[in-house]
């Protein structure tokens, strides 16, 4: 039973909607042919949920180099500007 409670609990955590009828069918089916499954869906579950954190991590590290990104080219352009400011003092 903790199993079952933990697939429900991993279910309400955003599972997609095809992994939550299975789940559902899964949950439905006589106890001898559950136990045998359960343990291969617990495997799929746990990896779906990995590979939902390692993308929220390399979403994030994109949005990140995007900011930093932004913060270099306006570094650049400001320091073009300095140069290009410094030039035109130097040339009078």
């Amino acid at each position: 039973m903790p199993e079952t409670q933990r697939l429900a609990s991993e279910t309400a955590a955003q599972l997609p909607a095809d992994l939550q009828q299975l789940v559902t069918a899964i949950q439905n089916l006589p106890e001898p042919q559950r136990a045998e499954v359960l343990p291969l869906l617990d495997r799929v579950v746990e990896s779906t949920g990995r590979r939902r954190r390692i993308l929220t991590l390399v979403q994030d590290a994109l949005s990140q180099l995007r900011l930093d990104m932004k913060y270099l080219m306006f570094d650049l352009e400001a320091t073009r500007r300095e140069r290009d400011d410094y030039r035109s003092k130097l040339e009078d």
